[in-house]
């Protein structure tokens, strides 16, 4: 158990590290954060800060060193940087879960070995091998890289009319799979926490909206049945226990009828679980660095109906009146250029049931 005032190091410098660290400073922990990039938004907020690559095994070696426990606010850490780091201290969650749900192949075959629903999927390495896939699986379909894909990039949907070959382009011969479409009648998501003795705790289900393949709004109720929640709570309880899973995740589902379909597992904090910071009892970041830490979780009762909706890109220039909204709450990232494509910030609003 780390005691407050101790120091906790995030892998990563993104406004998913922002947010750690502001959550962890509530505790009165100190952060040591880790990121190549120099203008990382965490930085700001960071006691201590490390710029180097992720291949810098020193500058890995003396910055797990510096701390009493590590994670990560994204998945694209490379594993051998996790391992490094894993070495000198505390990861959590740790290599493993990281390796699964970074590797979108890795992460389907486990998923359907704990018999939970998923789409088809095939492995792709090859355009010969592509058109088999399609062959077998289907029309429509999506191909997916099998790494380091998020908000729609590293994939291309495949339809009636595509050109296999130009598809296979489009995506540079990469490894891929190629997941056959689900009929989908919404995008859900269960946000939850596990600790290392088992202690569980999952936020109401999050019924999301995506805009050109970027979360755009999430909503709290949900709107489903109770026995469909209970069933998408169960779903990444299941997961979370079967990777002995160590702080928040964000399991990814469709809903097909009453029933869910897992997409994805995100081993960290996740944006559809923003509206948690005033919207719930205990943030998803608080959450985290509870579990972190070795902490017994927080409530994860929601406090009121939640809506989020990202600034994406020039919408973050819409400030100006959200701060004017009674009642809207405005986080902004710290980041200097509002290219297309990339969040800004957030808005949420928190209303009684």
């Amino acid at each position: 158990m780390i005691r407050p005032g101790g120091t906790i190091g995030i892998l990563g410098g993104g406004q998913l590290g922002r947010m750690l660290t502001l959550a962890a400073l509530r505790y009165g922990l100190k952060v040591h954060v880790f990121a190549p990039e120099a203008d990382s938004p965490a930085f700001d907020a960071a006691a201590e800060r490390t710029c180097a690559p992720y291949e810098d095994e020193a500058a890995l070696t003396r910055f797990a060193r510096s701390v009493e426990a590590v994670t990560f606010e994204h998945e694209n850490v490379p594993r051998r940087t996790a391992e490094i780091v894993g070495r000198h201290a505390p990861l959590h969650p740790g290599a493993a879960a990281l390796a699964t749900a970074q590797d979108r192949l890795a992460e389907k075959t486990f998923v359907a070995g704990l018999d939970l629903p998923t789409a088809p999927v095939r492995a792709v390495a090859s355009e010969a091998e592509f058109a088999e896939a399609v062959a077998i699986v289907g029309r429509p379909a999506v191909l997916k890289t099998r790494r380091f894909g998020y908000d729609g990039k590293g994939q291309v949907l495949v339809e009636a009319d595509t050109d296999l070959s130009q598809a296979w382009g489009t995506l540079w011969g990469a490894p891929c799979i190629l997941e056959g479409y689900v009929p989908f009648e919404s995008e859900v998501s269960v946000v939850a926490a596990r600790t290392a003795t088992g202690e569980f705790a999952a936020y109401d289900l999050c019924a999301n909206e995506h805009r050109d393949h970027i979360l755009s709004m999430t909503r709290v109720p949900a709107g489903v049945s109770p026995e469909t929640e209970q069933e998408a709570v169960a779903v990444a309880r299941r997961i979370a226990e079967a990777l002995d899973y160590v702080g928040v995740l964000a399991v990814e589902m469709f809903l097909v009828g009453k029933h869910v379909v897992v997409n994805e597992i995100a081993p960290r904090v996740h944006n559809s679980g923003h509206w948690t910071i005033e919207g719930a009892r205990t943030s998803q970041f608080e959450q985290h660095v509870r579990a972190v830490c070795g902490w017994p979780l927080g409530s994860a009762r929601r406090l009121g109906r939640a809506e989020m909706r990202n600034l994406v890109g020039d919408d973050v220039e819409t400030w100006p009146g959200v701060l004017a909204e009674p009642g809207a709450h405005l986080h902004l990232y710290g980041k200097a250029d509002a290219r297309p494509g990339r969040k800004m910030g957030h808005v949420t609003r928190v209303e009684p049931d």
